[in-house]
């Protein structure tokens, strides 16, 4: 999948793989080879073609040991990686001890509301894996219109949906051109 992001960035920035492999001091036969993913940058190359492209290098190592599916690239996931973007949040937590069964995840978010019970308790913590892609039926934690929501991934001929286990709340139906994002998957909670 990092290969696909980095091939897929580089064109929205309209930069050439002359360019970036320049900037990353590889040739560009090296750079096509990590675009198809047939070899994964290192962690000091994939720093450089960052710098390169001009955004940050961490959200796109959230990337680095995932594999896309046909799936994934039916609502054209790449589109929906904020790869130059990060989470923000107005309060300070606190360091929470993360449990075994959710090693791969980066942040814990605190459940504020009722929308995804009885899965997911008000007042519990989602344990999220960072920019990981979505499989069908999966929980995620999205930013759609500028907030932050945990929904179930929902992909159906139709399009994608995200929904609450509330039955009382409508299916937020999404266009693959809609401005959402995948924050990361919902990995394990408490």
């Amino acid at each position: 999948m990092i290969g696909e992001m980095i091939a897929y960035i580089r064109k929205q920035k309209k930069l050439t793989k002359a360019e970036i492999a320049r900037g990353a001091n590889i040739n560009t036969g090296h750079l096509t080879h990590i675009e198809k993913g047939e070899r994964n940058p290192s962690h000091k190359i994939l720093k450089t073609i960052c710098k390169t492209m001009g955004i940050p290098y961490r959200p796109l190592m959230h990337t680095y040991d995932k594999e896309l599916t046909e799936e994934h690239h039916f609502y054209k996931i790449e589109e929906h990686i904020p790869y130059d973007k990060i989470p923000s949040f107005d309060l300070l937590g606190t360091l929470i001890d993360c449990p075994s069964t959710a090693a791969g995840a980066s942040i814990a978010v605190k459940i504020n509301d009722k929308t995804m019970e009885p899965k997911l308790q008000e007042g519990s913590y989602a344990y999220v894996e960072l920019n990981a892609p979505l499989d069908n039926r999966d929980l995620g934690l999205f930013s759609y219109k500028n907030k932050m929501i945990i929904r179930r991934f929902i992909v159906r001929k139709d399009g994608v949906v995200l929904r609450a286990e509330d039955k009382n709340i409508e299916d937020i139906c999404l266009d693959p051109k809609d401005n959402f994002y995948i924050v990361g998957k919902i990995v394990g909670t408490n």
